[in-house]
């Protein structure tokens, strides 16, 4: 059940404290400053297509980002030094 906001001198301290609260989730999140361009060949770009469309993927960046992030945590679980 979704609440509605009116506004009126009643509830703008609970609007006020909204608007905080979506401004700190905002900023807690870190800022992406660094972009970076990658090419696919065309049977590359059908395959990721048929994926995206395959699994419903609605932000393709997203999904590169999560995609090579944990490609890359799982080669660097794998190399860490082992004791025995």
């Amino acid at each position: 059940m979704k609440k509605k906001f009116y506004i009126c001198k009643k509830n703008i301290d609970f609007e006020s404290e909204f608007l905080i609260m979506m401004k700190k989730n905002l900023e807690s999140k870190p800022k992406r400053r660094h972009k970076h361009t990658i090419s696919f060949n065309d049977k590359e770009f059908k395959v990721i297509g048929q994926f995206v469309s395959k699994y419903k993927i609605k932000n393709k960046s997203k999904f590169f980002r999560e995609a090579i992030i944990a490609t890359i945590l799982q080669k660097a679980e794998e190399d860490h030094p082992k004791l025995f």
